[in-house]
């Protein structure tokens, strides 16, 4: 990445910023869950790589700041620094106690550490809508913060009261919806070819 984005190596790389690379980081990142939920070992690992590719890409433009330059080590140590103070049960004396007591810790944590006013502080306002409402009404759950119902008549509260059910019984409404487009996608291929071939759908 570096002899691309010098003087002699890619134009089209040398180019490149963060706000231009975020459009593929995005593309890359659901290609990496169709990899997990539908493709091969194969396909996982292109994908890892590809996702990798994105991080190393934007490190690399960081490199180049005039005001604020850092690298891919100052990346990865970060992550371990972070890591590390986030599980104190692994990393020092805390005990460890069970999986939803280990998660409510690291919340903790993190709301400390980044001086966040609110539990909902730090939720992408550009995450997908259906993604977003998840993450609201789990961070929402967690705090214990009363919400009335939002089912309504609209299709919005209509959406967003499914996700609420979705959260409740332990689904992924994400990753549900995707599946179900899958399915709703091969049918219609499948009702596609028929009508082509002038056989009914089975």
């Amino acid at each position: 990445m570096d002899q691309l984005r010098s003087p002699g190596g890619c134009p089209w790389d040398a180019e490149q910023t963060h706000e231009t690379l975020i459009k593929h980081a995005i593309e890359e990142v659901f290609e990496l869950a169709e990899a997990v939920e539908t493709g091969t070992r194969e396909d996982l690992r292109e994908e890892l790589g590809d996702v990798l590719l994105q991080v190393v890409f934007h490190a690399r433009v960081a490199e180049e700041d005039p005001n604020d330059p850092f690298d891919i080590d100052v990346v990865a140590n970060g992550v371990a620094d972070k890591l590390i103070e986030r599980h104190p049960h692994v990393f020092g004396d805390a005990d460890a106690g069970t999986a939803a007591e280990v998660h409510a810790r690291w919340e903790k944590i993190k709301k400390e550490t980044k001086r966040r006013e609110s539990v909902f502080d730090g939720i992408p306002l550009d995450q997908p809508a259906l993604a977003r409402a998840q993450k609201v009404i789990s961070r929402a759950g967690k705090a214990q913060v009363q919400v009335n119902d939002p089912a309504g008549v609209g299709i919005g509260p209509q959406l967003l009261a499914l996700v609420a059910r979705a959260q409740a019984e332990g689904v992924d409404a994400e990753a549900a919806l995707r599946a179900a487009v899958r399915d709703y996608e091969a049918a219609a291929r499948e009702a596609e070819q028929g009508a082509a071939t002038g056989s009914s759908p089975t």
